[in-house]
């Protein structure tokens, strides 16, 4: 099994010994980190283990205490405005606008994202096609559902076709029906463009169907990393990701409607992170 540094060679997104203080609160701890060009990597692990401040460090959105990292071949402290141009992000906090369609809510993106204006229509329009919103494409979004409201967010993180796309808790507060929808628009994403996903997950089986290798981090630190399968046999022929977690953390994991619905859920999950 790789050990939690991975490979030498540099992948899309590599961290080495990132960390970020907040006061006496070390809540990312030396993390080294490669992530290969084309996977899904899940990042798993307890309230406060550190996934969301990761996330905030490696999308610029904050930046580290010490450590490096680059991301899509860019320096992360030295090179943001270039990491910001090559990445799309999916936060917990609702970001979409309930007032507006879902078609100008993304050129709104579009726009955000600087994509050339004799380009956004074609854009829009696969955008919309690529997350099944097509015929959704003129109606206000207050009124989507809550898979709905996340397919229209990736869509949106999707719009300048970034090499890749972070997703923080990508279906927290779905019900069973609408996270597999996601999931399959999640994996024919990487299948058509070739996107390097990073996701966060408190849902076990999320990570096991959806991930070609999960990090376990706890208390700040990566303790884990390799394939769900790989993790799994460490354990038994019987074990599930639930006992790998409860293995490496000593607990076991807690999982986290309409346009209020999901941004209430939301907000309570990005509380706990």
């Amino acid at each position: 099994m790789e050990s939690p540094g991975g490979p030498d060679d540099p992948g899309i997104i590599d961290t080495r010994a990132l960390t970020r203080r907040f006061g006496e609160l070390l809540a990312v701890d030396g993390v080294s980190l490669n992530v290969r060009p084309g996977e899904i990597f899940g990042l798993i692990g307890p309230n406060g283990a550190g996934k969301s401040t990761l996330i905030k460090m490696l999308t610029t959105l904050l930046p580290p205490s010490s450590g490096s990292a680059s991301v899509a071949g860019f320096d992360m402290i030295r090179q943001p405005a270039k990491v910001r141009a090559h990445i799309g992000y999916v936060p917990q906090l609702l970001s979409a606008d309930g007032a507006l369609t879902a078609y100008e809510n993304l050129l709104l993106s579009a726009r955000l994202y600087r994509v050339p204006g004799q380009e956004r229509q074609a854009r829009i329009a696969s955008a919309l096609e690529l997350m099944d919103l097509k015929d959704a494409a003129h109606r206000i979004v207050a009124g989507f559902s809550g898979g709905m409201i996340r397919r229209l967010e990736i869509a949106q993180s999707m719009i300048h076709e970034p090499d890749v796309l972070f997703m923080d808790e990508p279906t927290v507060g779905l019900d069973p029906v609408a996270r597999r929808t996601v999931w399959n628009h999640v994996r024919d994403l990487r299948a058509r463009l070739g996107t390097t996903i990073l996701i966060t997950t408190h849902l076990m089986e999320e990570a096991d169907e959806l991930c070609d290798r999960i990090g376990v981090l706890h208390a700040g630190r990566l303790q884990k990393v390799g394939s769900p399968k790989d993790l799994k046999a460490q354990i038994g022929p019987e074990a599930t990701l639930d006992d790998v977690f409860a293995s490496i953390t000593g607990t076991k994991m807690a999982a986290g409607g309409s346009y209020r619905d999901i941004r209430q859920t939301r907000a309570s999950a990005r509380a706990r992170s």
